[in-house]
């Protein structure tokens, strides 16, 4: 892409993080190289950095702005963020509190409760008060269960039976301190994309696997995403504004990914938010930027010049 002299006189340079420790790097390095190559399409100065917590020497590279596209835990989870702005530096996303709220799936749902918005009822079950074997008691099946602050669809079981809950909650345990199980919700899985504090169009999940696990986002041709969700145009703007309004409860800035489920009568229902989302070929963000006539290129140019705009004074 040529570029005129004008737009070169705001070339920036720009540090992207990706990679990272958690078990979500695989796609982190995938979204990053992404993010990277659309940058320096743009005519940015763009400087990779694998980042880690015993390795921060990619914040000693001088940047106008730093692009985390990290997922999950340190990246994502408020810890990367509260050292860039410890050391006073711009980034894309949400600040370190909205991260750290974001990443927890209970968090935001006290957020979303105290709001007085929808989203499913949940019990929480820690590794320290849980008896090997023993079913959740507030929760009956079907019931989902999955970690607390685990992306990707990583850890999370669809379970029909107690016996399934059970199995479910010591497999979940096993890897993390706390499971969240939560009502089924049996219905439409939608997505909605959030680019500067608008929500683009909702995204219709279907998939041919048993639900939108790891396998059908990103191994195979599982999974089907369309932008008629087949509900009247009501329904469709009140997802738009629930998914802005969740968005907006937890402090989030720039940019997010809302998950939505509708129930048989239509009804939605939050089920969780992405504050870093997925920059993959398949990743939904940019396909609604896409839809909305934003092409990856200009999507990510758009982020890192509203970053490089904010006040570093602004709320973490």
């Amino acid at each position: 892409m040529t570029l005129v002299s004008s737009e070169r006189e705001f070339a920036m340079q720009v540090t992207v993080l990706y990679g990272g420790p958690s078990v979500e790097r695989e796609i982190s390095l995938v979204s990053g190289s992404a993010v990277i190559e659309a940058l320096r399409s743009m005519g940015h100065d763009v400087f990779p950095s694998d980042v880690a917590p015993d390795n921060l020497s990619g914040l000693d590279h001088f940047a106008d702005v730093v692009f985390p596209v990290l997922h999950g835990r340190f990246g994502e989870s408020g810890e990367l963020q509260e050292i860039l702005e410890s050391r006073r530096i711009r980034f894309v996303g949400s600040g370190s509190r909205a991260s750290r709220i974001g990443i927890d799936k209970l968090a935001s749902k006290r957020v979303w409760e105290g709001a007085g918005l929808p989203t499913p009822a949940c019990q929480l079950i820690t590794r320290a008060d849980y008896l090997p074997g023993s079913a959740p008691d507030r929760i009956s099946p079907p019931c989902v269960v999955k970690a607390v602050d685990s992306g990707s669809s990583i850890d999370v079981y669809i379970c029909k039976t107690s016996d399934e809950a059970r199995r479910a909650c010591s497999l979940v345990l096993a890897k993390h301190e706390r499971a969240l199980v939560e009502t089924f919700i049996d219905g439409i899985e939608l997505t909605v994309a959030i680019l500067e504090e608008q929500a683009l169009s909702p995204i219709r999940i279907s998939t041919t696997r048993e639900f939108y696990d790891f396998e059908a986002k990103y191994k195979g041709n599982y999974t089907h995403y369309d932008f008629d969700l087949g509900v009247d145009d009501a329904i469709v703007r009140k997802v738009k504004s629930l998914a802005l309004t969740a968005h907006q409860a937890i402090g989030c800035r720039d940019l997010s990914r809302v998950d939505i489920m509708l129930d048989k009568r239509n009804n939605p229902y939050l089920l969780e938010i992405n504050t870093i989302p997925g920059f993959t070929s398949k990743s939904l963000l940019p396909k609604a930027a896409n839809h909305a006539g934003i092409a990856f290129g200009p999507l990510v140019d758009r982020l890192v010049r509203r970053a490089a705009a904010r006040s570093l004074d602004a709320a973490a």
